[in-house]
C-alpha cells in the first residue's frame, strides 16, 4: 500500500479513504460483509429508506445493457425504524462513516426521517430528491429548483447536526439550476449523479424488459456524464462539497470524478459484478496519486485544467 494519505473529509465528516458505496448496491453491509471487513470503506450509503416499509415494483426490475444495467427496484426497504433497530447497530461495529439515504413522497416525510435518523446518531443523511412529490401531482422533487429547496429546507430544520446531502438527478436540463437552489437552501454537501433515465424492449415479445417499463441506467456507460456534471455543479457552487458517482469501476474512474470536483466517489453498479470493486478503486486511486507523487487523495479534488 502506497504511503499517500486517502483521508478527506465530506461536510465535516472524517472518512479515513474517498470510497464511499452507493446507496441501493450495496444493501446495508450485511452480505458484502462476508467478503471483507467493510471497515475497509470510507463509508456506506445505505440502501434507500422510506418511512414505512415498502415491498418494491413487481419483477422483472433489472435488466442488464451493455455497458450496465437498468433497474426499476422501486425502494424495497425495512421502513426507516427497522433500519435504525436492526441494521445501524450492526453498521456501528465497523470503522466507516454511516450516510443513511432517505425518500419520501411529502416534504414532511422527509422531516419525519431526519428527525428519527438525527437522534439515531447516523453520521450524514442523503435526501433522494428523484423522487414524485404527491402534492405536486407527482412531479419530481429533483426536476423544479422550488420543490428541491423546499424539500432541502425541511431535512434541513429536521436533522439537527446531522450533515444533509441532497442526491441530484440528472434528469433534468440543468442540473446547476437545482444545485444553486438546494445549495441556498442549506444543504451541506451534494451527490451526483443519479440514475438516467432509460428503457429496453424485447423484440421478440415487443415488451419493455422492465415490468415498470422504464428504468434507472447505472454502470460505465454513464461515466462521462457524471464526469460532466460533476464539474459543472462544482463550478456552479464552488466550496460546496460532492459526493461523485456514476459509472465508477477503476481507480482512474474515481479520479477522474475527483478532478471534476468530488471530494469523495461511490462505486456502485461496479459491486454486483465484483464485490472487493470499492476495495480495489481504492487501491487503484491511491497508486495513481502515489504515481503523480500527491502527497494527499484530497489534492486531486477540483484538480482539473479546462482547455
Amino acid at each position: 500500500m502506497s504511503k499517500v494519505d486517502l483521508s478527506v473529509v465530506l461536510a465535516g465528516v472524517r472518512l479515513k479513504n474517498p470510497i464511499v458505496v452507493a446507496s441501493g448496491t450495496f444493501g446495508f453491509g450485511r452480505e458484502y460483509g462476508q467478503f471483507y471487513d467493510l471497515s475497509e470503506l470510507g463509508g456506506i450509503c445505505c440502501k434507500g429508506l422510506t418511512l414505512h416499509r415498502r415491498e418494491g415494483n413487481p419483477p422483472p426490475r433489472i435488466a442488464e445493457t451493455p455497458m450496465g444495467i437498468l433497474n426499476s427496484v422501486g425502494l424495497q426497504n425495512p421502513g426507516v425504524d427497522a433500519f435504525i433497530e436492526y441494521e445501524l447497530p450492526e453498521l456501528r461495529k465497523h470503522d466507516l462513516a454511516v450516510i443513511a439515504n432517505i425518500s419520501g413522497s411529502t416534504p414532511e416525510e422527509y422531516g419525519i426521517m431526519c428527525e428519527k435518523l438525527s437522534e439515531a446518531g447516523v453520521d450524514m443523511i442523503e435526501v433522494n430528491i428523484s423522487c414524485p412529490n404527491v402534492k405536486a401531482g407527482g412531479l419530481a422533487y429533483g426536476t423544479k429548483p422550488e420543490l428541491a429547496a423546499e424539500v432541502t429546507a425541511v431535512a434541513k430544520a429536521h436533522a439537527g447536526t446531522v450533515p444533509v446531502m441532497v442526491k441530484l438527478s440528472p434528469n433534468v436540463t440543468d442540473i446547476t439550476e437545482i444545485a444553486r437552489a438546494v445549495a441556498d437552501a442549506g444543504a451541506d454537501a451534494l451527490s451526483l449523479i443519479n440514475t438516467l433515465r432509460g428503457m429496453r424492449i424485447d423484440v421478440n415479445t415487443r415488451r419493455p424488459i422492465l415490468k415498470m417499463n422504464t428504468g434507472g441506467l447505472s454502470g460505465p456507460a454513464v461515466l462521462p456524464v457524471a464526469v460532466r456534471m460533476v464539474w459543472e455543479v462544482s463550478c456552479a457552487v464552488p466550496g460546496l462539497p460532492i459526493l461523485g458517482m456514476g459509472g465508477v469501476a477503476k481507480g482512474e474512474d474515481a479520479a477522474q470524478l475527483m478532478l471534476a470536483g468530488a471530494s469523495a466517489v461511490a462505486v456502485g453498479t461496479a459491486c454486483f459484478a465484483d464485490p472487493y470493486a470499492p476495495v480495489k478503486v481504492r487501491d487503484e486511486l491511491a497508486e495513481l496519486a502515489a504515481e503523480q507523487g500527491l502527497a494527499r487523495a484530497a489534492d486531486l479534488t477540483g484538480g482539473v485544467r479546462p482547455w
